[in-house]
């Protein structure tokens, strides 16, 4: 008699309830054959994600924020659940969205399911290494091509018109951000301070509004094996609109080259076949005609607001270890060395 028990293979905690996940699945009109198996994936520090297999093979992917006390605002799966689902024909390749679960039994927390993209992601050195430099070439020209995707979505159509408040995001991004390091922090740095007032200072122009991935770089990528091109983008939890120079200078802020300190990031652009940031800078801004000079701004930004998630994840870590991802925990030394990276590039912008 075959076994019609959930079954699990995670390491950590559980988090999900796999005999109401598979209730849930059939009032989705989704089949399975039980047991159904559940395994978490990525690199991930934020919201948990989780593989859900059955019995035949099938896989989906579970989505829930993370376990323990949550700053308000952040790790909203629905939100970002609606993001993705009216991404739909547009254009830009996001997983297809299957349900969302709001006070159920699945969880303690909402959930939301949807369809697992094979593909190559790059997310640790031993993936990176594996590709060809060729490879890593395609996959480096495919992302801010993508970018450019993203920042073109029609948002009247699209009905993300209402997805943020209109206010120059710079300001928006500063308050946000200064407030989350508030809230997280696990001690205090008046080089983060000094840097805060600086960029205050110096917020440009902003000339257009664009949807905004938020948090765009190699690990919140999926890639065709063939030749990297980007078949799907995830992690859509920091979207919002606001200044599409933002994404960018989030790239190039999780783009270290050769010869530079650690500070905790994937190093994977630093093989052969991926272009410096000069390079990739140059592809997105022939690519939108925008402008050079502001991306400086918003790569410094990228950067402190970098240590600010990086402080964040520590402080989630400490509190509760099961949140610790497989890339581990940032150290102090880390986060202190985004920040005077910031501001050497804040140094060079004039700012």
């Amino acid at each position: 008699m075959p076994d019609t028990r959930a079954s699990v293979a995670v390491d950590g905690p559980v988090a999900i309830d796999l005999e109401a996940a598979a209730r849930w699945l059939a009032t989705l009109g989704i089949e399975c054959v039980l047991p159904l198996g559940l395994r978490r994936i990525g690199q991930g520090y934020s919201n948990l994600t989780y593989r859900l297999t059955d019995a035949e093979g099938r896989a989906w992917v579970l989505r829930r924020p993370p376990l323990g006390h949550l700053l308000s605002t952040a790790h909203d799966v629905v939100r970002e659940a609606r993001i993705m689902a009216a991404l739909a024909g547009t254009g830009v390749p996001a997983p297809r969205i299957l349900g969302v679960a709001v006070d159920s039994d699945v969880a303690d927390v909402p959930v939301v399911l949807m369809e697992f993209v094979d593909g190559v992601i790059v997310d640790t050195m031993a993936a990176a290494e594996a590709l060809s430099p060729e490879r890593r070439l395609g996959i480096a020209r495919s992302m801010p091509a993508m970018l450019a995707r993203i920042h073109s979505v029609d948002l009247a159509a699209t009905g993300l018109t209402d997805l943020a408040g209109h206010r120059p995001y710079a300001q928006r991004q500063l308050e946000r951000w200064a407030a989350q390091w508030e809230s997280s922090k696990t001690r205090e740095s008046p080089a983060l301070d000094a840097l805060t007032r600086r960029l205050a200072s110096a917020v440009p122009e902003q000339r257009e509004i664009s949807l905004v991935h938020g948090d765009f770089h190699l690990r919140n990528l999926i890639t065709a094996p063939a030749t990297g091109q980007v078949t799907a983008v995830l992690d859509w939890e920091l979207s919002t609109l606001g200044d599409p120079l933002a994404d960018m200078g989030s790239l190039l802020t999780y783009w270290p080259e050769p010869g530079e300190p650690s500070c905790g990031i994937l190093e994977a652009s630093t093989l052969a076949g991926f272009p410096d940031r000069a390079e990739m800078a140059r592809l997105y801004l022939d690519e939108t005609g925008r402008d050079p000079a502001a991306l400086r701004y918003w790569h410094a930004l990228g950067l402190w607001k970098l240590a600010i998630i990086a402080e964040g994840v520590r402080r989630r870590a400490l509190d509760e270890a099961h949140n610790e991802s497989a890339a581990g925990t940032p150290t102090l030394a880390q986060i202190d060395a985004l920040v005077q990276q910031a501001g050497e590039i804040a140094d060079t912008a004039g700012i």
